[in-house]
């Protein structure tokens, strides 16, 4: 556990700095910040803990409450990167229970495994990206000059020729020659100047038949696993030349070379231990899998709500689940669920499953001042995403702040009076107000700086404000 203990001791925020580094991507939710925060940090102490207790400690799995779009899935989404842990959004509504056509809740923690094995290849490929960036030149230079078979051993790439002065074309022999054209072209090469010259590579496959999926009762999905990776075998080495620029031919080779270099079981271990000790599930939509009380008499899917919550049950307090890579133990996993909650309530989820995530976070509803943060201070503001947009085709554009509490306004009135989705609504209002600006760029509007204020804004939105049935839809 050296790695992992090592790769978690390196992100070890304490709680205040965790919550300071959500606060430059989400407004508000001190409560729901504080929570996740808490549990981050907890993974770093178990991991520092006496070794009699460790594996006694277990996760405090969170449930946050509240309506969409204020911010419940970028909490868990950022917290996963500052941990730099395997992390994987699932719907609850998606799963059935055993015995269904669909796919099973162990199917999520398969998926985990696939994305924390794809997360440390591409950590391993970083560190040896040096050595494979050096073999993607001789590569890239056994095309452009291929060398010539040589008898004796002395003539290697790095072997020193003497200088200009002394060298004579005429007497040379052709090894000295060909190494001494191969030497020119790898400067060119790391100058840039060979980078619309064709090759002809030969490209593997990369692909695993998409498509393949099988669905059915416990035991299918591990068969469609098998059966995809066994055409893949099939296929692999298979591949075809194909001729490219060196620029497009580089990132390719690159790939292959860095594939090579790492270790796969290595990986597989070093993955398997991420996935087990700093996990996280994010599970979505909770309260659509919970069963009201109101007794409507609803049939379809409901009938295996509360089989899709008994089988979630082993997975969420600690289990084995069996994955292409090997058993994944679920004990130490988090897991945040999430949920509206408009027509059922928390109570409403099986009481061994509520018993499951002790922590319960209220999420709040956002104000008009809270949009107005939303629109300013994020590092990924929507502001500053269409001034970068519109930036790339010559044209400075810049909001008013009395545009900005404007839209603020609207998005906190619309949200009221309509239907509450949260920040979403900045999309549609931001969408509505720079509609006519994007169309007339850059046909109309070649480059230059342009402000919008709140004029600007009121005569944007002036019809869709007044007509209330039709803000219904636009807004």
């Amino acid at each position: 556990m050296s790695n992992l203990k090592q790769n978690i001791a390196e992100e070890a925020l304490t709680p205040r700095q965790i919550v300071e580094a959500l606060d430059t991507y989400i407004i508000g939710q001190g409560e729901a910040k504080k929570s996740v925060a808490i549990a981050l940090r907890n993974r770093w102490r178990r991991l520092h803990a006496d070794e009699s207790i460790r594996e006694e400690i277990v996760p405090n799995n969170i449930i946050m409450i509240g309506p969409t779009g204020v911010g419940k899935t970028e909490i868990a989404r950022r917290l996963a990167r500052l941990a730099k842990a395997p992390f994987i959004k699932v719907e609850a509504s998606k799963y059935t229970e055993v015995g269904y056509v669909g796919r099973d809740v162990e199917s999520m923690i398969r998926d985990l495994t696939d994305i924390g094995v794809s997360m440390v290849k591409s950590e391993m490929q970083e560190h040896v990206r040096e050595k494979a960036s050096e073999q993607v030149e001789e590569r890239l230079l056994d095309l452009l000059i291929p060398p010539v078979r040589k008898s004796t051993p002395e003539k290697r790439p790095g072997f020193q020729q003497h200088d200009d002065a002394a060298f004579d074309p005429a007497t040379a022999s052709d090894s000295d020659l060909n190494h001494r054209t191969r030497e020119k072209f790898r400067e060119k090469l790391r100058n840039g100047e060979l980078e619309d010259r064709n090759v002809e590579i030969f490209v593997q496959p990369t692909g695993q038949n998409p498509m393949m999926q099988i669905f059915g009762a416990t035991g299918m999905e591990d068969m469609g696993m098998n059966i995809q990776d066994m055409l893949g075998s099939l296929t692999r080495g298979k591949g075809k030349k194909r001729q490219m620029k060196i620029k497009d031919a580089r990132p390719i080779l690159l790939s292959e070379e860095s594939e090579k270099l790492i270790d796969d079981d290595a990986a597989v271990q070093e993955a398997l231990k991420r996935v087990q000790n700093s996990g996280i599930v994010f599970i979505d939509e909770i309260d659509k899998v919970a069963t009201g009380s109101s007794g409507d008499g609803r049939g379809g899917p409901d009938v295996s709500r509360q089989g899709v919550q008994r089988d979630m049950l082993p997975i969420v307090e600690g289990s084995n689940v069996s994955t292409k890579y090997g058993m994944v133990k679920t004990d130490h996993i988090l897991f945040i669920a999430s949920g509206a909650f408009h027509t059922a309530k928390p109570s409403d989820l099986i009481p061994e499953l509520q018993g499951r995530f002790p922590i319960r976070v209220e999420m709040n509803s956002l104000t008009e001042e809270d949009f107005y943060n939303i629109l300013t201070r994020p590092k990924n503001a929507l502001t500053k995403q269409y001034i970068a947009m519109l930036k790339s085709e010559q044209v400075d554009l810049d909001f008013s702040d009395d545009a900005i509490r404007e839209i603020a306004k609207v998005a906190a009135e619309v949200n009221a009076s309509v239907e509450n989705i949260g920040a979403r609504r900045l999309h549609t209002i931001l969408s509505s107000v720079l509609e006519e600006l994007q169309f007339a760029i850059p046909d109309d509007i070649k480059s230059g700086a342009i402000t919008i204020d709140k004029s600007y804004v009121d005569r944007q939105l002036e019809k869709l404000t007044k007509n209330k049935d039709l803000s219904h839809y636009i807004l």
